[in-house]
């Protein structure tokens, strides 16, 4: 079994911020494969699916950003898995935006949700890094990370959400290369 844990801050006001890029990632997968409905578990909200032979558990944190780790590490040890079973979407500053990355382990790059798993768990966890852009200036990033996307910005939005939705059985077979290729290649078109 492998947990995806999509961050973001729970509530409807904050549905359409950056900072809950994540939140949409794993609302899109779950649409996209046929996830089961929606449970109440680990501090948060869970689907459970498959994508090809892997048994996966969407997981959206109820806690906060701040306390994602609560809920993440909650479900980790349920389940009794190691990190090597754990993927995060989340938002990143420091890549363009509807850009994807993914990386294993690292730090947290003062992002909260990541700082707070890695304080529950330890850093060496997946990341689907889900690029949102830098504004500009430190001062400005509270503001744009808690920011909804702009009207201009949807159609790019519901275009990357769906490559990472289709994408991602490469994802749960282990091949993050493959992942970020094919989406390169679906967000050219």
């Amino acid at each position: 079994m492998q947990i995806w844990a999509g961050l973001g801050n729970p509530g409807p006001g904050y549905v359409m911020h950056r900072h809950n890029v994540g939140f949409m990632a794993v609302d899109v997968i779950a649409e996209m494969h046929g996830f089961g409905p929606v449970q109440k578990k680990f501090q948060g909200w869970t689907q459970e699916g498959r994508i090809g032979n892997q048994k996966i558990l969407l997981l959206k944190p109820g806690t906060f950003m701040n306390e994602s780790g609560r809920a993440v590490g909650e479900a980790m040890r349920f389940y009794k898995l190691e990190l090597d079973a754990l993927t995060v979407f989340h938002d990143e500053l420091d890549l363009d935006p509807f850009k994807i990355k993914v990386k294993q382990g690292g730090g947290h790059a003062g992002h909260n949700g990541l700082r707070s798993i890695d304080k529950h768990l330890g850093p060496d966890f997946r990341r689907v890094r889900i690029g949102i852009g830098h504004p500009g200036h430190k001062d400005r990033v509270h503001g744009h990370v808690l920011g909804n996307y702009a009207k201009a910005e949807q159609p790019h939005l519901i275009e990357m959400l769906g490559a990472v939705g289709a994408e991602a059985p490469w994802l749960a077979q282990n091949n993050a290369p493959r992942f970020m290729s094919e989406i390169a290649m679906r967000m050219q078109d």
